[in-house]
């Protein structure tokens, strides 16, 4: 999965990164590769959870996972 990250210097130092494509997913740290470390490891989570949230049931209904 390829996403666009955008990377800005920080406030007072280091840099900032978030993704537009995943909204609230943010990140920072105090140099450019550990802030893009840091917003890797923030999109993995993002997505982890976003998983977690799509497979609990939302109603009254059975669900039911299948491998295919």
């Amino acid at each position: 999965m390829k996403l666009k990250v955008v990377v800005e210097p920080g406030e007072d130092s280091g840099f900032i990164a978030h993704v537009p494509a995943l909204r609230g997913c943010w990140s920072q740290g105090q140099t450019r590769a550990q802030v893009l470390e840091n917003i890797r490891e923030a999109i993995e989570a993002w997505l982890e959870a976003e998983q977690d949230k799509a497979e609990r049931p939302t109603g009254p209904s059975d669900v039911e996972l299948l491998t295919v």
